[in-house]
């Protein structure tokens, strides 16, 4: 052990130093569940696009290898919703958050489980339960920093709604 750490140790002892918490492993503070709503949408999306593939009967090889991929993709998308709102409520949220927002650990725990159904499944429903868990979950995240938002049709094929800080 360095003298300089032995030295920390024992005015530690003496002085009691307050202990120091960061909220993530840098701490970076750069949160953000923008990514997990792009994905929230991309699975709506995959969806989207198998129920039309499906129409057609999805006979030929190709129409067959692009519902594969669809299906890869949007397992792929539903991983990323469960990352995105796992980090942020692992390393962002707090006690004090939780308490002031009573309803976030069910929120949480409820889109981490609607993102599995999306994957297990390609019913449009679980999708848009899904995508509206996680706008819920925005929409808890931005007021854990007292910052209003608001709802707008997005630009994407989906056509369902994207939440947005209000700055």
């Amino acid at each position: 052990m360095s003298t300089i750490r032995k030295l920390i140790e024992r005015a530690d002892k003496v002085l009691r130093f307050p202990t120091a918490y960061a909220h993530c492993d840098i701490p970076c503070g750069i949160y953000d569940p923008h990514a997990a709503q792009v994905a929230a949408h991309t699975v709506v999306r995959m969806d989207m696009l198998i129920a039309d593939a499906m129409k057609s009967g999805a006979a030929s090889a190709e129409d067959r290898n692009k519902i594969i991929r669809y299906v890869g993709v949007k397992e792929q998308h539903a991983e990323i919703v469960k990352h995105e709102v796992a980090v942020i409520w692992g390393d962002y949220m707090k006690p004090e958050h939780a308490k002031a927002h009573p309803e976030l650990h069910e929120l949480v725990w409820n889109t981490l489980k609607l993102a599995g159904k999306a994957k297990q499944s390609t019913n449009i429903q679980d999708a848009e339960a899904l995508l509206e868990s996680v706008q819920k979950f925005a929409e808890a995240f931005w007021a854990t920093k007292n910052v209003q938002t608001t709802r707008a049709k997005s630009f994407y094929p989906t056509e369902r709604t994207f939440v947005y800080p209000k700055v």
